[in-house]
């Protein structure tokens, strides 16, 4: 009979005992295993340990825990070189840090603004071809160039816009196009990626790299990209606050306008592409009230389709079609849009609201729905037309003084007016593979007629600063192009410019009594010069570098404190006593210290007389290596003996080939020379190595960090 539940052979009452199932882990054997690994493990280790593996490891970290004692000796630490290195660890936080900061707040808003007194503006920047750089950039730079090349870049733009963030708190940021440098190139993860037989070829130097492109970069990588270009701009937007400036609605930031590098220009415009650029930074063509006024960013890159060459002979339709729709009722999205920001202002729901009846469908009519527009009468702010590539202009039409590719042309005495044409100081109409300098007359006079009431203009592409007022034809407008934020786009000094806008309006949207004319004020903000700052690191490095070997020459001229180690305190590493304090005369004064014929070193003999009491000897073919001195219990310092065997006796003081040791003659100034020379070169090596490796070191640290 089977006994009662959880009783047991010792008559307790616990669990009943489940039989092992085959394939399941035994737990005493599982320790057992893990016990005998772990005596194999420490087996193996202390045969390591004690094998020449281990003696060579201890010997090692013996040496190095020498050194790290030495060097963190008061003298050394306490020393000029280390003088040097916190020199470079300033200057190369004001590179790499303060100078961005610096150049930022020389930009402040108070130090330009001129609205009156109790003006709220709204305070914006344009930031123009981040232009990130990518595989495309520099085809052909070796690794690590091109990745160095990268991250140095991308540093630069991210210290600049996290002071920009920081310092100027911008209520608005706006994206000027060409986000990415090769964003056209790399493939989508739908539709038709190929190029046409019509389409125009590669550059010469990029040709042989395309079906590498193609093969290597796709939709995986763009969107690495897409994550790049977000930890450079959006990581630090919180940088500026969460709260927008007194009196603004909001901050914001839009970065949707593309560029010819991210889609491509005119005909070659690929829909694939343009349809993933949409989708992670919205819609290209929009219209945005900010500051009172409103801002209408054009797609002008696909719109240059519709006057492209090619439109006879290929259907360019689902290029420039959505731009025109756009464009053709921009007025009306213009007033709706400022009808929207009035009704929030007055407090009311931003939408409006639609009458809830239930009627027949054959009886709607949708003539008389409600709108936001009410046409022509409609509020109008004053309107601000954002394109990537800049507006027509005739060939040779200056760009001003603030352009830095090449200054104004000095006009002739008496003239007061630019000299025009100046092409050294203009934009070049111009064009080629996926680029256009500037938009065809034609497009853009359309854009200033069909959007209205423009009346300023900012756009990229040409990654100097340019600013004209139009013909009549395009209504005078005013136009800037901005400054790249790149440190790679060909321009020595990069910038962004600044915005502020003030627009006093009544609840209608029409100005206030009083009101000036103007409602916004610019500002050119200038970024440190990279190349210059390079010019300086290296200019202090030859100084530095040269002011080292100095003083290497002076230290045994002038007694000055060694930084360099001596070979012996590298092989002794003053970790113990060299001597005894008492040194006992040798009571065997006149023993013949011959060297014996079995081939022991006369250095053993010497040792094994003395019982270790004659100070560090040592002896190869004669030649002594001993300058060490010791001291008496009184504290006095023996005097320095060399004891060299002299081989010049022919044995005729004792012995064959002559056995008696002697006082060694003086030195001689050779030996004194160059003994002073290896000093002089050590001291400069070492202090020289010493300021190199810690500087690079610490710029690769600011480097790594951003």
């Amino acid at each position: 009979m089977a006994p009662p539940y959880g009783s047991s052979k010792n008559g307790g009452y616990g669990l009943p005992t489940q039989p092992q199932q085959p394939g399941e882990p035994n737990l005493q054997a599982v320790l057992k295993d893990i016990a005998t690994k772990a005596q194999i493990t420490a087996r193996r280790i202390k045969a390591f340990w004690n094998g020449p593996n281990g003696v060579r490891l201890r010997n090692v970290t013996m040496k190095i825990a020498r050194q790290v004692q030495l060097n963190l000796a008061a003298r050394r630490l306490l020393s000029f070189p280390h003088l040097l290195v916190a020199f470079w660890v300033l200057l190369l936080l004001w590179g790499e840090r303060w100078s961005f900061a610096a150049k930022v707040r020389s930009c402040d808003w108070d130090h330009w603004e001129k609205w009156p007194k109790g003006a709220t503006p709204h305070r914006l920047v344009f930031v123009a071809d981040p232009q990130i750089i990518d595989p495309k950039s520099y085809p052909g730079r070796p690794w690590p160039v091109n990745p160095l090349t990268m991250k140095i870049t991308d540093n630069y733009m991210q210290r600049s816009y996290i002071q920009l963030q920081k310092v100027l708190q911008p209520d608005t940021v706006f994206f000027l196009g060409d986000l990415f440098d090769g964003g056209r190139e790399w493939k989508t993860a739908r539709g038709d990626f190929s190029d046409p037989e019509w389409a125009s070829r590669h550059p010469a130097d990029e040709r042989k790299y395309v079906k590498q492109w193609n093969k290597w970069y796709g939709q995986d990588y763009w969107l690495r990209e897409y994550g790049r270009f977000g930890d450079i701009f959006y990581k630090f937007w919180p940088e500026g606050g969460y709260e927008p400036g007194k009196g603004q609605r909001g901050r914001k930031i839009i970065s949707s306008l593309p560029g010819n590098h991210d889609l491509g220009f005119g005909a070659e415009v690929k829909v694939p592409v343009r349809q993933r650029f949409g989708a992670f930074f919205g819609e290209s063509n929009r219209v945005d009230v900010v500051g009172n006024h409103t801002f209408v960013s054009v797609d002008t890159v696909s719109l240059a389709a519709d006057t492209s060459a090619m439109k006879d002979k290929v259907d360019l339709s689902p290029i420039h079609a959505p731009v025109n729709q756009f464009l053709d009722g921009v007025k009306a999205a213009k007033r709706r849009a400022a009808a929207k920001e009035l009704r929030f202002w007055r407090g009311e729901v931003e939408e409006v609201p639609f009458e809830h009846k239930v009627e027949e469908l054959k009886d709607v009519d949708s003539r008389k729905l409600p709108s936001l527009d009410r046409g022509e009468d409609g509020p109008d702010f004053p309107t601000i037309l954002l394109t990537h590539v800049p507006l027509y202009r005739a060939p040779g039409t200056p760009c001003g003084p603030l352009r830095e590719h090449w200054p104004p042309q000095k006009p002739p005495k008496g003239q007061t007016t630019p000299v025009i044409p100046d092409h050294r100081n203009a934009i070049s109409v111009s064009s080629g593979y996926q680029y256009q300098n500037v938009l065809s007359e034609e497009d853009s006079v359309k854009l200033v007629k069909n959007i209205g009431n423009v009346v300023h203009a900012f756009s990229g592409d040409d990654h100097d600063y340019c600013e004209l007022v139009h013909s009549e034809a395009k209504d005078n407008v005013r136009e800037i192009t901005v400054k790249s934020i790149s440190m790679a786009m060909g321009v020595p000094t990069p910038g962004f410019q600044m915005l502020s806008l003030w627009n006093p309006i009544d609840e209608n949207g029409r100005p206030l009594p009083g009101a000036g004319k103007t409602t916004l004020q610019t500002h050119l903000c200038l970024l440190p010069k990279q190349l210059s700052t390079y010019t300086t690191y290296a200019a202090v490095g030859i100084l530095t570098i040269v002011i080292l070997v100095v003083r290497a020459a002076l230290v045994p001229i002038l007694g000055l404190q060694q930084f360099a180690l001596s070979p012996s305190q590298y092989a002794n590493g003053a970790v113990l006593p060299l001597f005894k304090d008492k040194v006992e005369a040798d009571q065997e004064a006149g023993l013949d210290h011959r060297s014996q014929s079995s081939g022991t070193s006369t250095s053993k003999l010497i040792s094994a007389r003395t019982r270790g009491r004659i100070p560090s000897i040592s002896s190869t073919n004669g030649i002594s290596r001993s300058n060490s001195r010791s001291k008496t219990a009184g504290g006095n310092q023996w005097p320095r003996i060399e004891i060299r065997r002299d081989p010049y006796d022919d044995g005729k003081t004792g012995g064959a080939g002559g056995g008696y040791w002697r006082a060694a003659p003086r030195t001689r100034w050779q030996s004194t020379l160059q003994s002073r020379a290896s000093l002089v070169w050590r001291e400069m090596w070492t202090s020289c190595w010493r300021v190199i490796w810690m500087a690079i070191g610490f710029y690769a640290y600011l480097t790594y960090k951003g």
